[in-house]
């Protein structure tokens, strides 16, 4: 063999072993979350033995698919759980509280192995050690005999299912046949079309439209199949949680059962990568400030474990998440004087309960005293709020003392495509979404000039914002000026433009890294005569709208 071969050889031995690497990292991924899901139905009830097999089958896998890509660290510790998975199946230990803890922190010391071995790290040797140390303590307990029943309740899934790993998807091998059957079918409407066109002069104007037509029918077909494909449900994501309540209900010393509601519900991937993080700080906050401790919940006559909810459903074309607890609910009082300190509100101002429990979600605010773990900086809600939004989205707070609070997120299925409303200013095209979109008027003569004024929309002040002055775009406004009516979490504001497009589909495009920050604006998109559009950040001018309203009016 000559040294060419060798060396090709040698790199195709390396690009498949990180293809291995891989495969065996989305799988294990997988198969962790599932062992996750399955510990806590295990705590919740111990004797069920079909757990107990999952587990150990689990185990067995990981064992196994580790020694195929040389993880050994994985592969020794997985052996260790196996053993003790099967002393809990041969029944010489139980599965009490204190030893699915244990179990629950080698998933997560799995997890961590797996992350490092994968990215050619050396795992951590001192952690592993002193985990499998833990193990052999735990073997050496017999625990055959009843054991006292967790303080914290867990909800028990009847059908675990992983998360996805970043950046994957799985997809029904029939929409991909679908998919190629269409994409067939377009190249051949092309290539009539591109025929038809090459001999134009003895066609009608008639038969080419119809032609296009076919196509673009062909298009549409297409374009909705790969919309639905990459739709997922949301059961996976809520389930996790169900080990963050567990783990957060002990440290508070609290009793919390987690009820998950519409886990069916499917939204395009990207969205579920965007409510992640808002989901996990608000249910730490629900779970932190909402739920009492027991005995504060037995002294007003409430079941003494708290529920939690965290459910999903459809709203006309909208998802809509909700996590509501049964605690004590917000303290109006308290938020409204922390506003007024942190200089958020003007003290003695007439607000409506939704505008101080909106208060929640600014920056930097907290209504704790000290700063835990937990709670006391002030950016968990923030987080919400700036995600939900980049959804183009809107998160609302209801509360009743002594009863609860439910916060509810609504977002669009898909962020892929919306419908737009186009609009013009100094030559520029702005795009708002559609959904946004209340009515369009002209703007008044003698309406006041410069960035913002305050309109009479039948009777009720409107206040408006001039997207010329908002973005600093030069020359002079025409002769009559449009305002177009948006809404956005129960609060309107008037768009000053110079003319009014129609509405369009819209392909959103993300927007480069260096104009991430620009305000106002949320993302991009091509226009028919190759241009670029610019997708308008309805939320945020929304606030400088109502924030600049007073200096206007």
């Amino acid at each position: 063999m000559s040294e060419k071969d060798v060396k090709g050889d040698e790199e195709e031995f390396t690009i498949d072993r990180e293809a291995l690497v891989e495969a065996f990292s989305i799988e294990s991924a997988e198969v962790l979350a599932a062992m996750e899901q399955e510990l806590l139905a295990l705590e919740a009830n111990p004797d069920e033995e079909e757990t107990l097999h999952s587990l150990f089958r689990a185990a067995h896998t990981l064992k196994g698919s580790s020694s195929l890509v040389g993880f050994d660290a994985v592969r020794d510790l997985s052996h260790h759980l196996e053993g003790l998975l099967e002393r809990l199946r041969a029944k010489t230990l139980r599965a009490d509280a204190g030893l699915v803890t244990t179990l629950l922190r080698g998933v997560d010391l799995l997890r961590s192995t797996i992350e490092a071995s994968a990215a050619g790290t050396p795992p951590s040797t001192s952690a592993l050690d002193a985990y499998h140390q833990e193990l052999r303590a735990a073997e050496s307990e017999r625990r055959d005999e009843p054991q006292a029943a967790s303080p914290v309740p867990s909800a028990a899934p009847t059908a675990a299912r992983a998360p996805h790993a970043a950046r994957t998807l799985r997809v029904d091998v029939s929409k991909l046949d679908r998919m190629l059957n269409l994409s067939g079918e377009i190249a051949i409407s092309r290539g009539r079309l591109t025929d038809m066109l090459e001999r134009r002069t003895s066609l009608a104007a008639d038969e080419l439209l119809e032609a296009h037509r076919e196509t673009d029918r062909l298009y549409l077909d297409l374009q909705d199949l790969v919309m639905k494909a990459r739709m997922v449900p949301l059961g996976p994501s809520f389930q996790q949680h169900l080990r963050t309540v567990r783990d957060l209900a002990a440290a508070e010393r609290k009793q919390v059962r987690l009820v998950l509601e519409g886990e069916d519900v499917e939204v395009d991937t990207s969205v579920v990568e965007h409510i992640r993080d808002p989901l996990t700080h608000m249910i730490r906050n629900a779970v932190d400030h909402g739920i009492e401790l027991p005995e504060e919940r037995a002294a007003h006559g409430k079941d003494t474990c708290g529920t939690l909810s965290l459910r999903a459903f459809h709203e006309g074309g909208l998802v809509v998440i909700q996590v509501a607890d049964d605690g004590g609910g917000l303290d109006r009082e308290r938020i409204l004087r922390r506003g007024v300190e942190k200089g958020l509100l003007a003290e003695g101002a007439p607000l409506t309960d939704e505008e101080i429990f909106g208060l929640i979600f600014e920056p930097g605010f907290s209504t704790s005293e000290q700063v835990t773990d937990v709670s006391g900086r002030g950016v968990g809600m923030d987080v919400v709020r700036r995600n939900v939004e980049a959804l183009r989205g809107s998160v609302s707070v209801a509360s009743e003392p002594g009863r609860g609070t439910t916060i509810t997120l609504r977002f669009p299925l898909t962020l892929a495509i919306i419908q737009g409303f186009r609009v013009s200013v100094a030559g520029v095209v702005y795009i708002l979404p559609l959904d946004s979109v209340a009515e369009c008027m002209e703007l008044p003569e003698g309406a006041e000039r410069g960035r913002c004024g305050v309109l009479d929309v039948r009777g009720q002040p409107l206040p408006f914002l001039r997207l010329r002055e908002q973005f600093g775009l030069s020359g002079d406004p025409p002769a009559r000026e449009n305002v177009v009516l948006v809404q956005h979490a129960g609060a309107s504001v008037g768009l000053a433009v110079d003319a009014l497009l129609g509405e369009s589909q819209t392909v959103i495009k993300p927007l480069g890294r260096m104009f991430q920050g620009v305000r106002g604006i949320s993302g991009s998109a091509i226009l028919g005569d190759g241009r670029v559009a610019l997708i308008v950040d309805v939320p945020g001018l929304l606030r400088d709208a109502l924030r600049l309203a007073p200096a206007c009016a």
